[in-house]
């Protein structure tokens, strides 16, 4: 699919980036739902005192799952089921490195809200589709059988 040094050029392999946002704001969804999910079935083994620090707890949940899961496959679970996956700059699948930087940037943006608003921005206006985490190490999130 990807033999290419770069990444597709989205103006003339347009079917790379199709519909990208909407799937990717559906996978993040659908993975905020499974970390929530995966989150309650560990209350009980911290004897519900995690009901005190629940969000940070979905926190560090949300990232092991992200990092493994991209680090596996270059995609989180949400990604397969919408068929996306995230590709480093040269187009090739995430690393366990690239996975826990992206899973970082993405950490961070998260806690800090504004920085999680201009990503959104950009996920719209770039050409790729392109968060600040992924305009900072080169990422992007193109259709799996573009």
């Amino acid at each position: 699919m990807l033999n290419s040094p770069v990444l597709p050029d989205p103006q003339t392999l347009p079917q790379f980036y199709q519909g990208v946002l909407f799937k990717r704001a559906f996978a993040w969804l659908l993975d905020m739902v499974l970390i929530g999910v995966l989150c309650v079935l560990i209350l009980p083994f911290t004897a519900f005192t995690g009901v005190f620090f629940f969000p940070f707890m979905m926190l560090v949940v949300g990232f092991i799952y992200r990092w493994f899961t991209i680090a596996g496959g270059s995609a989180t679970w949400g990604m397969q089921l919408t068929g996306i996956e995230l590709r480093d700059h040269r187009g090739r699948r995430l690393d366990s490195a690239a996975a826990l930087a992206h899973t970082l940037g993405y950490t961070i943006s998260v806690a800090v809200s504004p920085l999680q608003l201009i990503s959104i921005v950009m996920m719209m206006v770039t050409a790729r589709g392109q968060g600040l985490t992924d305009m900072l190490l080169g990422t992007v999130m193109i259709n799996r059988h573009g």
